[in-house]
């Protein structure tokens, strides 16, 4: 006598260790603005304002991701691409093509946010004629990157193509995701060896000729602060007020044009620590997301590429870029929805 048993293949899930991780990284973050803001005239809103979109973006990102991976990719593609080209009052950054590549706003970041989210769409999307559509996408965008005057943008935006093209041959998501951290570390050591006035004449003039002259001094201005405050910095939103180079600059917007450098002379020593600990907590999400291989070292790639703007600019001082870094990591570690599969019948003899 025989008995037939359903089999059905496991649903890889993800786990809920990195999401407790990352409430205490961004809670820190909270908690620590607060108190290197105590007692001063500071102001704490835009750290916290950056936490919350973050976090609100995540969220909205895993709930939709489970639901229309593709399609949520899509419309996050679409919706920030709608950003840029029709911004609102309240959305400053717009690309010039008279600004220098150390002075990208939210424009370059938001079209870099874009290609990604396309990326991903056809990564998830499967082999055929949507996901060829879905990358010629991301082609506009980066072709709408070269209209704006935004060379800093476009070249972001074809690096995020090009990573997603070869994100379909690799196996190991661990590899690529270690690699995207070291290229983030590079360029963030690098923009502090300018600030620091580190590197060789050659390479340290051409750099100054990149970022002109007027960022470094701002760099430098900065690193005088982390040196008279190491531990809690100068407080937060505190930079414009306090730096020589910002206050005899007119049009000045009071940062510095780097968020690394931004966190250690605003929040000191450990608001680097934190902001690391974010994005660190961001590639742990990816590497245990269930999601595929393509989607995930994408989404990283698009994240290290905003990294990088966000060494030499000032695009994480906008709250759409914040939020649509959370929602595109939301989408790339959204869990994968359960799907009905037919039955495997085993039979097995029963005494």
């Amino acid at each position: 006598m025989t008995a037939r048993v359903a089999e059905r293949p496991t649903v890889r899930e993800h786990g809920h260790a990195t999401d407790v991780a990352g409430v205490l990284v961004l809670g820190a973050c909270v908690l620590w603005a607060l108190i290197s803001a105590a007692g001063r005239d500071a102001r704490p809103e835009g750290v916290v304002l950056a936490v919350l979109a973050v976090a609100a973006g995540y969220a909205v990102g895993r709930i939709v991701g489970t639901l229309l991976p593709v399609a949520a990719a899509t419309a996050a593609a679409l919706g920030l691409l709608g950003f840029v080209l029709f911004p609102g009052d309240g959305v400053p950054g717009a690309v010039d093509a008279a600004v220098p590549m150390g002075r990208t706003g939210a424009s370059a970041a938001l079209l870099v946010l874009a290609a990604g989210a396309a990326c991903c769409a056809a990564a998830a999307a499967g082999p055929g004629p949507l996901r060829t559509a879905l990358r010629a996408l991301a082609v506009v965008v980066a072709g709408t990157a070269a209209v704006l005057g935004s060379a800093v943008g476009m070249v972001a935006t074809v690096g995020v193509l090009l990573c997603s093209l070869a994100a379909v041959r690799m196996r190991r998501r661990v590899l690529g995701l270690a690699g995207l951290a070291l290229a983030t570390g590079l360029v963030v050591g690098g923009s502090w060896a300018v600030a620091e006035d580190a590197l060789p004449e050659g390479p340290a003039v051409s750099a100054e000729s990149l970022l002109t002259g007027h960022r470094v001094l701002l760099w430098r201005d900065a690193l005088a602060m982390v040196r008279e405050d190491p531990v809690r910095g100068v407080g937060p939103d505190r930079f414009g007020g306090l730096s020589p180079t910002a206050q005899q600059t007119l049009y000045a917007d009071g940062k510095p044009h780097s968020a690394a450098l931004q966190q250690a002379a605003e929040l000191g020593v450990p608001g680097v620590v934190l902001l690391g600990a974010a994005y660190g907590w961001l590639l742990c999400g990816l590497a245990s997301s269930p999601r595929p291989t393509p989607v995930v070292l994408t989404a990283a790639a698009t994240l290290t590429a905003l990294a990088a703007l966000a060494s030499v600019g000032n695009a994480l001082s906008f709250t759409p870029v914040t939020a649509a870094a959370g929602l595109l990591a939301g989408l790339a570690t959204a869990r994968t929805a359960a799907v009905a599969t037919p039955e495997v019948e085993v039979e097995a003899d029963v005494p």
